[in-house]
This record gives structure tokens, sequence and C-alpha cells, in this order.
């Protein structure tokens, strides 16, 4: 099944790149259950007419997610949501979402939060998410 790319909404003034915020509400979509492993998410070109964005924009923000090991590519179909895989050592999957981890506490930074308020917001976040 591929998800609606109407469920998806861009703020070109917002001053966080198209890219990102596309990123952003893929992985939130995940985290909410609103987006399952093995789902597929619109293709690029859906995507570009539905949000009136460059083409371009919407490939930079599959191949981050790609390379981030969100989502994978399927020949011929597109881009699948990543199935979970608890596979791997303790630090081996630690070391998977430190990129993912690093952006969001970099991202926080920007926005000016104290360490105290991402800690915090992290705990929220993980009582929000049922294990």
């Amino acid at each position: 099944m591929t998800i609606d790319p109407t469920q998806f909404t861009v703020h070109p003034s917002s001053g966080v790149p198209i890219y990102r915020q596309i990123i952003d509400q893929v992985e939130a979509m995940i985290v909410g259950a609103r987006l399952s492993e093995g789902e597929m998410l619109p293709s690029v070109r859906d995507m570009a007419t539905a949000l009136g964005v460059n083409p371009m924009t919407i490939s930079k923000a599959y191949a981050r997610l790609e390379n981030d090991n969100v989502v994978e590519r399927v020949r011929g179909k597109g881009m699948m949501v990543r199935r979970r895989s608890p596979s791997g050592s303790k630090s081996q999957r630690l070391e998977e979402l430190r990129p993912t981890m690093r952006a969001a506490i970099v991202r926080s930074r920007q926005l000016g939060l104290t360490d105290d308020q991402i800690l915090e917001l992290v705990r929220k976040i993980l009582r929000e998410i049922p294990s």
C-alpha cells in the first residue's frame, strides 16, 4: 500500500528546508504508526506534484531517508519503509541510530533549546510511544 501524498504538507517560508520537512514528516508518521513497515512512499513525481515542489527536492529527501536506513529502494516499485530489524549487537544498533539522533539534537540547538529542554522532550516522546 502507498500512503497518499496529500497527507504531507510543506511550508516554504518556515526557514526549514523543504526536503528536511519531508524527512521529518516521514519519520514522525513512522513513529506515530501512521506509516507502517513495508508501506510504500508516494512516487517522487506524485509527491512533487501534490506538494508543488521540484522533484529533485523529493529525491533529496528520499535519498537522505534511504541513507539513514529509514526506507529502502525496491526496484520497479519505489521507496518502502524498512522493516525493523533488531539484528546486530547493541553497539551496532546504537550506531545506526546516531545520525538521526545527532540531526535532531543539532536542530534542537538551532532552535535555541537547552540540554535540559531537549532531554525533557525526549522523555515526553518516550512516554507517548508504546514500546
